[in-house]
């Protein structure tokens, strides 16, 4: 009778575990078409809306250019590294303390990928109030440094080239977009979309279904627990949507699910250490206050004074009626899988750096994206007697052509929140 008893439990085991697999294939399935249009929503914001647009709202030390720095920031495709040089060079542009930081705190949140991705895996409420949510909190965290860290001196406004123009014709604007798309973007953010997927079936097969259920009589202890994991985390805001959807079927509150979707993305090591280096301590402190209070607001909100039916994991059921996945979905997923291994062979694909004078290779520590790239290229390429400069993402090096000084290049590099690493 034992024995048999434990067969029965291994085949429940079993049985589950294969529920679980299905459940977590049907929510990559899901995400993919939306995870497509918005790549190319993100392709296409770059090329039509000038960057410049944006730095024009955002010098006055005034709510309403926080007020803008956050509307702008919300719909950017920009992840949680590569709004860091952006953040700095609006910042260098002439962009106020409390602007700047409301921009570093909305953007990472959202973005047009992960809000589509948000509606194909949670439903219609969370996608509504996971923007509006980043909204409250960057208003929320630029209003307390504007408030509380007012700046005595402001910086002297420089031209920042990244924020230039391009300028392209109707075909040419097409092929940037899908280029920037699912090239740059996936270069980007593939690499972690695949993490998080990862790290969702990983939490979707081992954590037990119990696991989470000794938190549900103590919500702050559970939504304490998920800061604790979701700060130091390096996880995009598309690459969230995953782990948070893996830990509501494992009996997560939709309220401490919010919670990893906005802290996750919004804070990390190295977000909180450019942060203290360009604009100090207090600026930190109220940053990551503000994302914490306002993260937990949203959360105690849905647990405690919306329908619970409002907020669930869509086609992740474990019931017994099968429905057929439709081809197109699983064609689609395939094709979406090789850009990413096309975009990652790209990016670590090595590259002959062509000079044709004098130069000097620098190591820059903390560059992993092409928006980090571009800043770096472009803030070294201005200083005095650079003919051109170019970064090697793989090796964490830029190349510099002409005669500059070491000092000149560690202060462009350090104020782009980077760590400058000394000649090679």
């Amino acid at each position: 009778m034992i024995a048999r008893s434990k067969k029965k439990d291994t085949f429940a085991n079993k049985y589950y575990e294969m529920a679980d697999l299905e459940s977590f294939w049907r929510l990559i399935v899901g995400m993919v078409p939306f995870l497509m249009f918005g790549f190319l929503c993100a392709g296409l914001l770059h090329v039509i809306v000038p960057q410049r647009f944006y730095t024009n709202y955002l010098s006055k030390n005034s709510f309403s250019s926080i007020l803008w720095a956050a509307l702008f920031g919300i719909p950017l495709p920009l992840c949680s590294c590569g709004v860091l040089p952006t953040a700095m060079s609006l910042r260098k542009e002439g962009a106020s303390k409390g602007a700047t930081v409301a921009f570093l705190t909305s953007t990472p949140q959202t973005g047009v990928d992960s809000i589509l991705a948000t509606y194909s895996v949670f439903g219609l409420a969370f996608t509504v109030i996971r923007p509006i949510a980043a909204l409250v909190t960057s208003l929320f965290s630029g209003s307390l440094v504007a408030l509380f860290d007012k700046e005595t001196q402001r910086e002297e406004q420089q031209s920042c080239d990244v924020c230039k123009t391009t300028n392209y014709s109707s075909e040419n604007r097409i092929v940037a977009a899908l280029r920037y798309g699912y090239v740059t973007m996936l270069q980007d953010l593939g690499g972690r979309i695949v993490i998080g997927l990862l790290l969702a079936g990983a939490i979707t097969i081992v954590v037990p279904d119990s696991f989470l259920l000794q938190f549900t009589n103590y919500p702050l202890l559970e939504m304490l627990a998920v800061t604790l994991i979701a700060v130091p985390m390096y996880v995009c805001a598309t690459g969230s949507i995953p782990i948070a959807a893996a830990l509501m079927l494992k009996g997560l509150t939709p309220g401490a699910a919010l919670v990893f979707l906005m802290a996750g993305p919004a804070v990390n090591f190295a977000s909180v250490l450019v942060v203290k280096k360009v604009m100090g301590t207090r600026t930190v402190i109220l940053y990551l206050l503000s994302i914490v209070l306002g993260a937990y607001f949203f959360g105690i909100m849905i647990d405690n004074y919306m329908p619970r039916e409002w907020f669930s994991v869509l086609q992740t059921t474990k019931d017994c009626c099968y429905v057929a996945i439709p081809f197109w979905k699983i064609g689609l997923s395939v094709v979406f899988f090789l850009l990413i291994i096309n975009a990652l062979l790209l990016k670590y694909k090595h590259k002959t750096i062509q000079t044709m004078g004098q130069t000097v290779t620098y190591k820059v520590i903390g560059m992993s994206c092409n928006h980090c790239k571009m800043s770096v290229e472009t803030n070294i390429a201005k200083l005095a007697g650079v003919t051109s400069a170019q970064v090697d993402l793989t090796a964490g090096t830029v190349v510099v052509e002409g005669t500059v000084s070491d000092d000149d290049v560690r202060n462009t590099v350090e104020s782009l929140g980077f760590t400058y690493g000394g000649k090679l």
